[in-house]
């Protein structure tokens, strides 16, 4: 299908770009990138930790020195190991050691599905759009909260940082996406719940929407469809 979207440099290529457009697909806007933590899943740190059992007032000290913290970031660039992470994470609170080392031996939980997400790409892409995922994600999340990411198999493809040792909002990855799957950053729109995220998406040529629930979204996306 991207073929149909984005013109090539064949003539195999702008014939089929040229049918995609007797089919509809001739509008500003032909792709569309999702990110996935709060977007299509939940990244749930807080009710991850207190269905350990940790006190609320515990969470948020395990939170201010992990998921809260910038080091948090590099779990998801995927260059450091899981050991010098938690070393880090216990560097910010000492005191709680523990605890931290108790918490994130197993992060099945930490990112759960959001029941819309699967409905809405196809939703999508019966309209003809490119459906694309661009996501800070670690490892070890990939592993133990595969459940998440169900919807995968129904996207056109996609980047999860660790696999690239690159997190947004580097420039650097955007243009990776593109690169891989030959989008025009002028048909592409990237939805990311993060504003410096829809920033670095809009540095590069992208239209950036902000996401903050699917009707929104959807509204927000409407308003771009008749630009």
């Amino acid at each position: 299908m991207p073929s149909e979207r984005v013109l090539g440099l064949s003539a195999d290529g702008e014939q089929k770009a040229h049918e995609g457009r007797k089919r509809g697909y001739n509008r500003m806007i032909r792709n569309i990138i999702f990110d996935i933590g709060n977007v299509l899943s939940d990244f749930r740190w807080k009710g991850f930790l207190m269905d350990q059992g940790f006190s609320e007032e515990m969470a948020m000290r395990i939170g201010r020195a992990s998921t809260m913290h910038p080091y948090w970031n590099e779990i998801d660039r995927g260059v450091w190991t899981m050991e010098q992470l938690i070393d880090a994470f216990v560097s910010n609170d000492p005191e709680i050691e523990e605890e931290i080392r108790r918490a994130f031996v197993d992060t099945h939980g930490i990112v759960t599905p959001r029941d819309y997400a699967i409905p809405w790409i196809k939703e999508l892409k019966a309209r003809g759009y490119g459906v694309y995922y661009l996501s800070n994600f670690s490892a070890k999340a990939e592993k133990e909260c595969a459940d998440a990411l169900a919807f995968i198999p129904y996207t056109d493809g996609g980047i999860l940082s660790h696999r690239e040792k690159i997190t947004k909002p580097d420039p650097a990855i955007y243009k990776l996406l593109m690169e891989r799957y030959g989008l025009v950053a002028e048909e592409c729109v990237f939805l990311d719940d993060t504003p410096r995220n829809v920033e670095g998406a809009e540095a590069v040529g992208m239209h950036g929407i902000l996401f903050k629930d699917k009707e929104q979204t959807q509204e927000e996306l409407k308003k771009l469809e008749t630009m």
